[in-house]
């Protein structure tokens, strides 16, 4: 027997506001809110209309971490958002350690 997997690299990936809702189990107008809100991004989305917007693999990401901390720790968006700054921050320099080849841990 033989299965076959589609997948998509998250890399190149675009997701439209549809996409992106229906990918991470949110409704459009949750994403909407956070954009609103400045706490998920995707370059410059002000002045255009949310069916125009289009999300990379570090904003499906980043809504995803969102959705979690919101659900999981029953937080407000803000905090959420807050709490996803300081993981990617972290991440970010745990990177950059591990580039340099001191130990990060």
């Amino acid at each position: 027997m033989t299965f076959e997997i589609d997948a998509v690299s998250l890399e190149d990936a675009v997701f439209s506001l549809d996409e992106l809702a229906r990918s991470c189990h949110v409704s459009r107008e949750w994403i909407i809110e956070r954009v609103q809100w400045g706490l998920v991004l995707n370059g410059d989305l002000t002045g255009t209309a949310p069916d125009a917007w289009q999300f990379d693999s570090r904003s499906f990401l980043r809504v995803k971490r969102i959705v979690m901390i919101e659900r999981d720790f029953e937080g407000n968006p803000e905090l959420a958002g807050l709490v996803a700054d300081l993981i990617e921050e972290v991440e970010t320099l745990r990177a950059r350690l591990h580039a340099t080849g001191l130990p990060n841990g």
